[in-house]
């Protein structure tokens, strides 16, 4: 997959001019990494959990069936105290961290790629290393996203609708 193009204009680094406006929250970050993707032609989906019991802030499927994990950071606190992060791996054919315009980047693991997003949009900051998924893992994630997906359409479509 190519990778993607800048979908705003966002500061480069933490010491361009200030913004007035609150840092973005986790929130706001998945909005903007979700429009981004979904602008690409992937398929972004919220919260997924994953076989490992673990869950993927936001998993995007490509039309060929790349498979990204994006894991959302709204602070340096946050990004120290996780130290699971590295489980996503096995299940995704690149791994992206997400984080606002002010986050210290270089804190972040260079062997992830960097999404830079606020509630608006975002960009892909740089792009993360290839690691193909072998064919029986890629067919379970994306049948899991697939699930996941589907059940929620569902809800919002029809809210009163029993589970069985």
């Amino acid at each position: 997959m190519r990778d993607l193009a800048p979908m705003a204009s966002l500061p480069a680094s933490p010491s361009e001019p200030h913004d007035e406006r609150p840092p973005p929250t986790a929130h706001d970050i998945c909005r903007g990494v979700t429009r981004l993707l979904a602008a690409h032609r992937m398929a972004p989906v919220p919260e997924v959990s994953l076989a490992n019991g673990r869950r993927a802030d936001v998993v995007a499927i490509a039309g060929g069936g790349e498979i990204w994990i994006v894991e959302i950071k709204s602070s340096i606190e946050d990004f120290r105290a996780d130290h699971k992060w590295p489980e996503y791996r096995g299940f995704c054919d690149r791994l992206f961290f997400a984080v606002g315009p002010a986050f210290p980047r270089d804190s972040l693991p260079d062997d992830t790629g960097l999404i830079v997003a606020d509630r608006y949009g975002g960009e892909v900051v740089h792009n993360a290393a290839m690691h193909r998924l072998p064919g029986a893992r890629r067919k379970a994630v994306t049948l899991r996203v697939l699930h996941a997906a589907a059940l929620r359409l569902q809800a919002a479509t029809d809210p009163e609708a029993r589970r069985l």
